[in-house]
């Protein structure tokens, strides 16, 4: 066991996983010298017992306060008995122990950030659920920060306590799993990541403590919060010194047009343009749509060219008037048939709230059809282009 890892604790949260947490507690202690064991109130078994006769720290929370707060625990106390980086690895036996040894070498580096173990999912058993919900985080860290992870659900994970310790953070469950890495990514902290194996058990012998409807509510909840923080015109407080962006690409003009025109380039992420543009395009800002979507979309890391023409779809005089009919069907109960220059300039107070009525139903209609229709159309594009 190399004497130069001693700073490097292993951290394992573990709720109700007594079948399993002793040969994950055993095959971490083989590789790292140091290693707690977070008993996030654990009712199947008496945690420090079970784990008896190996080397390891056990700390327990009386009650279960939820796998984020069990990490955010283990990370101040490893800071405090002098410990600079965590790796954790869930208790479920879905990760092997031997791949901390994957991110040994990544904790050596000079620049500060977080590895992530990206999961191998060609094996048996792996749930649909687990590669759509992997597919769905990987696009939300994408808009909120800009950066591209290709597992941003994996909680096999290795933190530099001393940052970690810093951030302020909402969710204390596995909502904080989504939260830490926008934050952290804010901060100035790298992301990187590490291939790692899974073992997945068949459904009938699965044990979770994912409560599905609760915990998604709370996973929704942070990125609603996250992506409305990041529409706020003032930046985040960095941790780590900001690499000075190059503004030379400025003088290139057919880089700077590939550059605008690839990013985000993915279905998910046009359709997340088009949907941007269109729900502002309907909005009444009355000769700002154009700078409020290049706004928005440039804060959300979506491509600004798509989101800019798509709003050309939605010009006068057709969106506005379906927009103004509804409102006023909203205010009256029934039909506005007469939209001409009198009924709509001479009254133009009443036609705008109208609009701005109708709008709020139009526009959320008009942003999820855009959105679907050029995510169908470039899954489409993309499947063909990558079959020849």
């Amino acid at each position: 066991m190399p004497q130069d890892n001693n700073h490097i604790w292993c951290a394992i949260p573990v709720y109700n996983n007594k079948d399993t947490v002793r040969n994950i507690t055993a095959g971490c202690r083989s590789i790292l010298k140091n290693v707690v064991v977070i008993d996030d109130g654990s009712a199947d078994a008496d945690i420090a017992a079970l784990l008896s006769g190996i080397d390891v720290s056990v700390v327990r929370h009386e009650k279960n306060l939820g796998k984020g707060q069990a990490i955010l625990t283990a990370s101040k106390y490893i800071e405090a008995r002098g410990g600079t980086h965590m790796i954790t690895i869930d208790a479920d036996g879905q990760h092997n122990p031997k791949d901390i040894e994957k991110f040994l070498p990544l904790l050596n580096e000079e620049e500060a950030g977080i590895i992530i173990g990206c999961r191998n999912f060609n094996t048996a058993n792996v749930p649909g659920k687990s590669r759509f919900g992997r597919q769905f985080a990987n696009f939300w860290l994408r808009v909120e920060t800009g950066l591209y992870v290709d597992d941003c659900q994996s909680g096999f994970r290795a933190y530099p306590v001393g940052y970690l310790n810093k951030l302020k953070f909402n969710g204390s469950h596995y909502d904080f799993e989504a939260e830490v890495l926008a934050k952290a990514a804010w901060a100035g902290l790298q992301l990187k990541t590490v291939e790692v194996d899974v073992s997945y058990p068949k459904p009938e012998h699965r044990v979770s403590s994912f409560k599905p409807f609760l915990d998604n509510l709370r996973i929704s909840r942070t990125h609603v919060t996250l992506i409305a923080r990041r529409l706020l015109p003032w930046g985040h407080k960095r941790l780590v010194e900001q690499k000075k962006t190059d503004f030379k690409i400025i003088f290139h003009p057919g880089k700077l047009l590939k550059m605008l025109l690839t990013e985000s380039a993915t279905p998910g992420g046009l359709a997340a343009a088009a949907a941007v543009g269109a729900f502002f395009a309907i909005l009444p800002l009355l000769f700002a749509h154009t700078i409020v979507i290049i706004y928005v979309s440039s804060r959300l890391n979506l491509n600004k060219i798509v989101a800019v023409n798509v709003q050309h779809f939605f010009m006068p005089p057709l969106v506005p008037a379906l927009c103004i009919m509804t409102g006023y069907f909203i205010r009256h109960g029934y039909w506005l048939t007469d939209i001409s220059f009198e009924t709509v300039f001479a009254q133009f107070s009443d036609r705008l709230f109208e609009w701005f009525l109708g709008s709020l139903i139009i526009a959320p209609i008009g942003a999820a059809i855009t959105g679907g229709i050029v995510f169908f159309t470039a899954a489409v594009i993309k499947k063909r282009i990558t079959a020849t």
